[in-house]
């Protein structure tokens, strides 16, 4: 399985309008990927882009026979600058009874290349833990990334699909397991600190399954 995002900054189209366009294109040139997202992003994004582009393809081999053609679409489509990821599953989950979320969020990170292997996955052990507590969350999934395209080399992707907007909003990030477990992570200011660099802080809606 590969899969790859892409954050289309357009400050000269408007997002519906550009969506709408590029659409058709990624499913023509894309034609075996398994999954297609192109939506314009919701308010409240943090260096998310104006598009959201996410795509799965059963092997790798089939995102490399389209993906110099996918990116020449998305700057014909108006984007002067791209944050994006290309990543394998990594380790998800979904609440039951399975339903999709009406909104699909990822967050691009990058963990400082001198933080040692056991506090990596302590820090990743509390992203993941996070699903248990914040009921809003239908699926989720934290992968590392092979390859990183943008602002920062990205190191990890932590996506969801929520229950709606308000779920991403409140109940996920004022919810005590984030302010309290895992801000401590990004906050400068705390000195276990380990995620360095701008974030890129990405929702959209899903209409469909996004994650399995």
């Amino acid at each position: 399985m590969r899969e790859v995002i892409r954050l289309l900054h357009l400050p000269s189209v408007p997002a519906a309008e550009a969506a709408d366009l590029l659409r058709p294109d990624l499913r023509q040139i894309a034609s075996q990927a398994l999954r297609i997202l192109v939506e314009p992003t919701l308010p409240g994004t943090r260096n998310g882009g104006d598009v959201l582009v996410r795509l799965r393809f059963a092997a790798p081999a089939d995102w490399s026979a389209c993906a110099a053609r996918v990116d020449a679409a998305i700057a014909a489509a108006g984007a002067v600058h791209v944050d994006g990821v290309e990543y394998d599953c990594g380790t998800g989950g979904f609440s039951e009874p399975r339903q999709p979320g009406a909104v699909y969020r990822a967050l691009l990170l990058r963990v400082a290349p001198q933080t040692p292997p056991d506090v990596v996955a302590e820090f990743e052990a509390d992203l993941l833990r996070m699903p248990r507590y914040i009921s809003s969350i239908r699926a989720w999934r934290l992968s590392p990334v092979l390859r990183a395209t943008g602002s920062s080399p990205w190191t990890h992707v932590w996506e969801q699909e929520f229950t709606d907007l308000d779920g991403l909003n409140g109940p996920y990030l004022m919810h005590p397991i984030h302010w309290a477990h895992v801000d401590r992570w990004f906050d400068p200011e705390f000195p276990g600190a380990i995620v360095g660099d701008r974030i890129c802080h990405s929702f959209c809606a899903a209409g469909e399954f996004a994650l399995d």
